[in-house]
C-alpha cells in the first residue's frame, strides 16, 4: 500500500504542478510563463518526485511508464493494475483540486480546455489526428528509452531523475503545440473528466498512443541495451 500511496501522491503532484502551471500561470498578464515554463513545470514535477518517492515506488506516475517497464522486464505484471489505478486516482484528485482553485477566479471557463489534450480543432496548433497519434507514440517511445537507459545499472548512478525530468521537459517543448502533450494517460484523464464533452471523447487517443509508444520504447531498449 505504501507503493500505491506514493504513486497516488506523485501523480497528484505531476498533474497539479504541470497542468496547474498551464491553467494558472502560462498566460498570466505580464509575467506568464508560456510554453517554456509549462514544459519546465512538468519536468520539475517528475524530477522532484523521482528523488522523493523513487526509492518507495519507482516513481512511475504514468500508466504508460508502468506498462513500458513491464514490457522491458523491469516491473512485475501483478503490480500493473494497482499502480495504474493509483495513478489515475491521484490525477483525478489533482484535477479536482486545480478545478477548485481555477474556478475561484470570476469568469473562468473550464470548457476552454483546462490543460486537456486534444487533436484537430482541439489541438493547440490545429494538428490532425494522425499528427497527434504519431507525436504521442514517438514522444512516449523516446521517454521510455530515456527512463530505461537512465535507470540501467550500467548508467551513472544518482542522475536518472535529472535525465528523466529534462527528457519530459524536452518532450513538452516539442509537442505542446500538437496535442498539449500527454505521453501519460493519467495526466490526460485527470483534467479531461472535468471538461467533459470533447475532452472525454478524444481521451481514447491519449491512452492508446502513449501505451503503444511505451511498448515500442521497451522493444527498442531491449534491442540496443542488451548486454549480449
Amino acid at each position: 500500500m505504501k507503493k500505491y500511496g506514493a504513486e497516488f501522491f506523485g501523480t497528484f503532484w505531476l498533474v497539479l504542478g504541470g497542468c496547474g502551471s498551464a491553467v494558472l500561470a502560462a498566460a498570466f498578464p505580464g509575467v506568464g510563463i508560456g510554453l517554456l515554463g509549462v514544459s519546465l513545470a512538468f519536468g520539475l514535477t517528475v524530477l522532484t518526485m523521482a528523488y522523493a518517492i523513487g526509492h518507495i515506488s519507482g516513481c512511475h506516475l504514468n500508466p504508460a511508464v508502468s506498462v513500458g517497464l513491464w514490457a522491458g522486464g523491469r516491473f512485475p505484471a501483478k503490480e500493473l493494475a494497482p499502480y495504474i489505478v493509483s495513478q489515475v486516482l491521484g490525477a483525478v484528485v489533482a484535477g479536482g483540486t486545480l478545478y477548485v482553485i481555477a474556478t475561484g477566479k470570476a469568469g473562468f471557463d473550464v470548457s476552454a480546455g483546462f490543460a486537456s489534450n486534444g487533436y484537430a480543432t482541439h489541438s493547440p496548433g490545429g494538428y490532425s489526428l494522425l499528427a497527434a497519434l504519431v507525436a504521442e507514440v514517438v514522444m512516449t517511445m523516446m521517454f521510455l528509452l530515456i527512463i530505461l537507459g537512465a535507470t540501467d545499472k550500467r548508467a551513472p548512478q544518482g542522475f536518472a531523475p535529472i535525465a528523466i525530468g529534462l527528457g519530459l521537459t524536452l518532450i513538452h517543448l516539442i509537442s505542446i503545440p500538437v496535442t498539449n502533450t500527454s505521453v501519460n494517460p493519467a495526466r490526460s484523464t485527470g483534467v479531461a473528466v472535468f471538461v467533459g464533452g470533447w475532452a472525454v471523447a478524444q481521451l481514447w487517443l491519449f491512452w492508446v498512443a502513449p501505451i503503444a509508444g511505451a511498448f515500442l520504447g521497451a522493444v527498442v531498449y531491449r534491442f540496443i541495451g542488451n548486454k549480449g
